[in-house]
C-alpha cells in the first residue's frame, strides 16, 4: 500500500519499463535470501517458483539491482507471501507490551511510479498488520499494470485531497478527506488522485 526523494532510507523501485535504479538496501536483499533459505530452495528453485531468471534473483539477493514492481509481485507470489511482507523482516516474536512510535517523515520509504509509500512502525517485526502512509501519484487507471492484489484485508483512510478507489467487483468510488474503506485485498484494487495535488492516504494491510 509515501515520501520525499531525498529521504535517506528511500528505496527506489524501477519503473514499469524495466529501468534499473540504485542497488537495493541490504535489508531487502537479506530478507529475500532469508525467505529462500527458510524454504531450503536453491537460487534456481526459487527463481523457477517466481518465474524470474536465476541471474536476476542472484542480483536482487546481493543488492546489485532493483526489481520492477512486476518482478516484486512475481517474487512474492513465488514465495507465497504478499509484496508488503517482502519489506517486513522476520525475527523471534517478542513478549507482550511492545510499542514503537514513528515521527512524521521518519518512516521507511518505498517509491513506485504510481505511489510513494512510507512504512510506519517498521522497527517492529512479526506484526499482524502493516500500516503505511501513501502519496498517490497516479491520475489514471491506465498508469497501472493491471490490478494490484495480495493476501489479507486492507483499510484505507483519506488524509488529504480526493481519490477514486477502483475495485474489481464494485463501481469506482470517489472519496475525500475523512472517508474510509475496508476491503478484501485479494480483490483487484487501485487508487488514483483526482485532486490538483497528490492525495495522501493511510493504508493498513493485514499480514495474517
Amino acid at each position: 500500500m509515501s515520501l520525499p526523494s531525498d529521504s535517506p532510507s528511500l528505496i527506489r523501485l524501477a519503473r514499469a519499463s524495466g529501468e534499473e535504479t540504485a542497488p537495493l538496501p541490504v535489508d531487502l536483499a537479506a530478507r529475500v535470501r532469508e525467505l529462500r533459505k527458510e524454504r531450503a530452495w536453491t537460487l534456481e528453485q526459487a527463481a523457477n517458483q517466481a518465474g524470474l531468471a536465476r541471474s536476476t534473483l542472484s542480483k536482487i539477493e546481493n543488492g546489485q539491482m532493483s526489481p520492477t514492481y512486476d518482478a516484486l509481485k512475481k517474487l512474492a507470489g513465488g514465495l507465497g507471501i504478499s509484496v508488503p511482507q517482502l519489506f517486513t523482516p522476520s525475527a523471534t516474536p517478542q513478549g507482550g507490551g511492545r510499542m514503537v512510535t514513528t515521527k512524521r517523515g521518519e518512516g521507511a520509504a518505498h517509491a513506485t511510479t504510481t505511489y510513494e509509500h512510507e512504512l510506519l512502525a517498521d522497527q517492529l517485526v512479526q506484526k499482524s498488520m502493516l500500516p503505511y502512509r501513501a502519496r498517490i501519484r497516479a491520475r489514471s487507471f491506465d498508469e497501472f499494470d493491471g490490478w494490484v492484489r495480495h493476501e489479507g484485508e486492507e483499510f484505507l483512510y483519506v488524509l488529504t485531497g480526493a481519490i477514486r478507489l477502483f475495485t474489481e467487483f464494485y463501481q469506482p468510488v470517489e472519496m475525500v478527506r475523512g472517508d474510509s474503506a475496508y476491503y478484501d485485498a485479494a480483490m483487484g484494487h487501485n487508487v488514483v488522485s483526482i485532486s490538483d495535488d497528490d492525495a495522501t492516504i493511510l493504508w493498513v494491510t493485514s499480514l495474517a
